[in-house]
């Protein structure tokens, strides 16, 4: 499809994404000039337009012209999701629009209910549909949910956001592989050692024990963020131009991976954990994961992919790092390897670890860090730019639905138990039990914020 949407219908209108995330980014697209046309908030919560305004009024801190032109543009439809009636409203207020863009800010396991409804009212022909991750819990639950989208909408008419995604460091991850010749050549196991990425942040479940307690770092952050950043780093470059040609490639680097079996896998618990709101006395989920990754293609055989995630670690960062081999011959002193480092959060840094000689008479070297790219945060939020891409029918920041499949099938033997937790205390980087899974003379790589020397 490469029509533009012309509604915008968010199912969860009341909840708290749609609170902390949507409204701001439809007030940013108003902004810009990509909004403008009828958005349409749905939701059980004995609301009316009025209330939903004044929800949008809490959520939006500047009260500027964009903003008085997102209330002209806000509809309201309050009901049960399993009410006929209720897509009968929406279908009246959707008037003579023929192309909407329905957003499922809902638990998954009401995607069905939802879509079936839409395709009974007469809302779904012509419509594209914009779902909210987790998508499914594992691979056979992910398998069921496309099936039940896919009963509606063809898969060219399927967005399924990941936040993730949606960030300019990421976006800026692909175009510096893949615009610059001196790189893609070195980004092989004849040059590469290993492959690192962390996912650290500084605070706990905030409040969300709950959810935490149904998701785990693996379903969290490892099967969706950091698979899809993994794929980014170590794809092959796409054989022509366009979205699909990005994802296909994608697709196929996903599916060299193999499943991960528990000797790859170490999982850990922040100390403090089982006393959140909402968490099990004798909780075994994981607030940290480490997990090594290997690829069976020509161009990653035997080189170990080495993810870590974790929550209360030391600082809040993420980073990619390539570390390459050591010279094969030591004709001066030897320091720290070449590493080829993206930092993904909280700003953008694209910088590479070389040796150069030290100053004087002695042939001794220190390391320096030659930074490529180094930007504040984003201005632009990834839900903004997301939701503009799907109102524009642009799939490429997107998961596709192969693409799912495979992440959860490599994560789906270690799922649950199957595992130990190993406990650590909040501040520190993680259980020791973790670098077991370095290969020899390895160590993990502490991720280097924005003026951090080398």
């Amino acid at each position: 499809m490469s029509h533009e949407s012309d509604a915008f219908v968010f199912f969860g209108a009341t909840g708290d994404l749609a609170h902390k995330k949507i409204f701001p980014s439809l007030h940013a697209l108003v902004r810009r000039g990509v909004l403008d046309v009828p958005v349409i908030g749905v939701a059980k919560a004995g609301w009316g337009l009025d209330e939903l305004k004044q929800r949008a009024h809490d959520s939006i801190a500047e009260h500027d012209d964009a903003f008085r032109h997102l209330l002209s543009l806000l509809r309201y439809v309050d009901g049960d999701y399993e009410d006929p009636e209720t897509f009968a409203a929406l279908k009246r207020e959707l008037g003579g629009a023929r192309r909407p863009l329905h957003y499922l800010a809902i638990p998954p396991s009401l995607f069905g209910t939802v879509v079936t409804a839409l395709q009974a009212a007469g809302c779904a022909d012509g419509a594209r549909v914009v779902v909210e991750k987790p998508f499914g819990r594992d691979l056979a639950s992910a398998t069921r949910l496309n099936e039940v989208l896919h009963s509606v909408f063809p898969e060219s008419a399927v967005f399924r956001i990941d936040h993730y995604l949606g960030k300019e460091p990421v976006e800026n991850l692909a175009y510096t592989r893949f615009a610059n010749t001196f790189l893609e050549p070195l980004l092989r196991r004849e040059h590469v050692h290993h492959v690192q990425i962390t996912m650290a942040e500084a605070f706990g479940v905030q409040g969300r024990g709950r959810f935490y307690e149904e998701a785990g770092a693996i379903r969290d952050v490892v099967q969706n963020h950091l698979l899809q950043v993994l794929a980014l780093t170590a794809m092959d470059p796409p054989a022509e131009h366009g979205e699909e040609a990005m994802r296909d490639e994608k697709v196929r680097f996903m599916r060299s991976l193999r499943p991960l079996t528990p000797r790859d896998v170490v999982r850990g618990q922040f100390v403090g954990y089982r006393d959140e709101a909402g968490v099990a006395e004798h909780s075994t989920v994981e607030t940290f994961v480490a997990v090594r990754l290997h690829a069976d293609s020509w161009r990653w055989a035997g080189v170990p992919f080495l993810i870590r995630a974790g929550k209360q670690m030391p600082v809040t960062a993420t980073e990619v790092v390539v570390q390459f081999h050591e010279p094969p011959t030591r004709v001066f002193d030897r320091g720290t390897p070449n590493r080829l480092r993206f930092q993904i959060g909280p700003d953008l840094r694209i910088s590479l670890d070389v040796r150069a000689k030290t100053p004087g008479e002695g042939m001794t070297g220190c390391d320096e860090s030659l930074v490529l790219d180094e930007r504040p945060h984003d201005e632009m939020e990834p839900y903004e730019r997301l939701l503009g891409d799907a109102l524009k029918g642009d799939q490429q920041l997107f998961a596709r639905e192969d693409t799912v499949e495979a992440a959860w099938r490599v994560v789906d033997g270690i799922l649950g138990d199957a595992t130990p937790i190993h406990f650590y205390e909040p501040g520190s980087w993680g259980p020791a039990e973790a670098d077991r899974l370095l290969p020899r003379g390895a160590q993990w790589l502490t991720p280097r914020l924005s003026g951090d020397q080398a």
